[in-house]
């Protein structure tokens, strides 16, 4: 199984993602996880990275697409993945498209979590105070303000993908809004439709 979950940041693609982890035996790329181990590990993509996600800018499409397809060629990704953040925009979908084709791959379907987004922000503020009141550490680009810039990004950036995978006819479109379990469910049904 190979898909891609679309939806604006704080949409709860990385929950979805891990449930379809756990249900298809396969792996999460989740570009976010992957450029902050790279950011942590100190590595020169993940220098360039910490500056441009803290500002709650895109990395640049040639980092990414490079860091997918190392990631796509080890061992557990053979079964399948859930790209998780990643197509961001038109042009990494082609990218994307171009480099399963290289590695003769096909994806199963991208589903779409739609979800408010003024319900969003105030779901982050709210995250961000708890955080903030019981000490804990908030990443750079999960704020409120680089939130803003994130979700701008989303629509300028991104939101045009619904309209490029509806046109492949690889588009699913759930209610994100649902809880969680009833979501997963409807994800299930979307797949077990196609």
């Amino acid at each position: 199984m190979r898909l891609i979950l679309l939806g604006p940041p704080g949409a709860g693609k990385g929950t979805q993602a891990t449930r379809l982890v756990e249900k298809y035996g396969i792996v999460q790329l989740s570009t976010g996880d992957m450029l902050r181990a790279a950011i942590a590990a100190g590595t020169p993509v993940g220098q360039k990275a910490k500056d441009i996600m803290a500002r709650g800018e895109l990395v640049p499409d040639d980092v990414v697409v490079g860091i997918i397809s190392d990631r796509l060629d080890e061992p557990d990704a053979k079964n399948g993945f859930v790209l998780d953040g990643f197509p961001r925009t038109v042009g990494q979908a082609e990218a994307l498209a171009h480099l399963l084709e290289q590695k003769d791959l096909k994806l199963d379907g991208v589903i779409e979590l739609k979800v408010d987004e003024g319900a969003l922000l105030k779901r982050i503020e709210g995250r961000f105070a708890e955080m903030q009141a019981r000490g804990e550490a908030v990443r750079d680009d999960d704020n409120p303000e680089a939130f803003k810039i994130r979700l701008t990004a989303y629509r300028k950036q991104t939101a045009p993908l619904v309209e490029y995978y509806t046109g492949k006819r690889q588009l699913m479109s759930v209610d994100g809004m649902a809880p969680i379990d009833e979501v997963s469910g409807n994800i299930d049904a979307v797949l077990d439709g196609k």
